[in-house]
């Protein structure tokens, strides 16, 4: 248990920047690592998948820096989290736009169809003849009826809600 949850009696740890930012950087982590694992299984990422994986790729070293910087520089620190939270909160929105369209809500980018090819000259469809165009509007898996696009949305909503929630409360704490 840790020091601030035994100080205040709470089971769990006091909401601060720092804790926030330890979170999301592991979580981050954490769904990377489900990417690296399912697309090793020989599931293809398509480039909307790719695209998602940014925000988590700026949010682990970006957490762990906030972390650092909690005592050192606490504004520093918020500013850090307060932009990982809009990264995350715009990939929530991308992972939305990426499940309803492979729902069919609504159509997926042309770049993501796997119609490429059709829509350039001879010479890039020869050059593009011999690579896998995986369409973003087809899920390659489903876990309990929902896509990794989905899972994605969630992870990063909540993500965004976690550091708003400790961004809300240091405010708070301070005025």
């Amino acid at each position: 248990m840790l020091y601030s949850a035994t100080k205040t009696g709470s089971r769990w740890p006091e909401l601060t920047i720092g804790n926030a930012a330890c979170a999301i950087a592991a979580v981050s982590f954490a769904a990377l690592a489900g990417a690296w694992i399912i697309e090793f299984l020989g599931y293809k990422p398509c480039p909307l998948c790719l695209e998602q994986r940014i925000p988590y790729y700026a949010a682990v070293p970006g957490g762990l820096v906030a972390a650092y910087l909690t005592l050192k520089a606490p504004k520093l620190a918020a500013a850090v989290i307060a932009a990982l939270v809009a990264a995350l909160v715009y990939n929530a929105g991308l992972g939305v736009y990426h499940a309803g369209a492979e729902w069919e809500f609504w159509p997926g980018p042309d770049t993501c169809t796997g119609d490429a090819v059709r829509a350039t000259g001879s010479l890039a469809k020869r050059l593009m003849q011999n690579t896998d165009t995986v369409s973003c509007t087809k899920a390659a898996l489903r876990i309990f009826g929902l896509s990794l696009a989905g899972y994605s949305a969630l992870i990063s909503a909540g993500l965004a809600a976690l550091g708003g929630a400790a961004l809300f409360r240091a405010w708070r704490l301070r005025h």
